[in-house]
């Protein structure tokens, strides 16, 4: 072979190669994009009526926040814990420890299912934590 032979055929390789910017191919774009991405025909004059209605909003079904009476949790606990937890005064929170104590079980409060829960969660850890069994539960609330 000669050194012009080979001298060729490695350009052509090189040509031939993807990395070389020679043989990238020069793409021109087929369509161009329109202007509007909108139809160009707009209807002149017509409306539209449009009948707003206010947003029908339900009120969140409530819960009552329950506390069960036990032989072992003194009556001065529970009132601390409604005056404390259930922010009654202290007539109020006495009318419900006395209906816990002789129905066997009082409603401390009516919250959304949330608040209940965690009114009732810290009751009991507060209970818990003062080495008391008071027992605090939800229970739905028909109104």
């Amino acid at each position: 072979m000669k050194s012009t032979d080979i001298t060729s055929q490695q350009e052509q390789q090189i040509s031939a190669d993807w990395h070389h910017p020679a043989t990238l191919p020069i793409l021109r774009p087929v369509k161009t994009l329109p202007s509007r991405l909108i139809d160009e025909e707009v209807e002149g004059d017509s409306e539209v009526e449009v009948m707003v209605a206010d947003p029908e909003l339900a009120e969140p079904p409530m819960y009552a926040v329950v506390m069960y009476n036990d032989d072992y949790t003194p009556m001065e606990f529970v009132v601390y814990v409604l005056q404390s937890e259930f922010r009654h005064d202290t007539a109020r929170a006495v009318e419900i420890m006395l209906n816990i104590h002789n129905q066997g079980r009082g409603i401390a409060g009516i919250y959304p299912k949330d608040i209940a829960e965690t009114k009732a969660k810290k009751v009991n850890q507060t209970a818990r934590k003062e080495g008391y069994p008071l027992l605090t539960q939800i229970e739905p609330h028909q109104s």
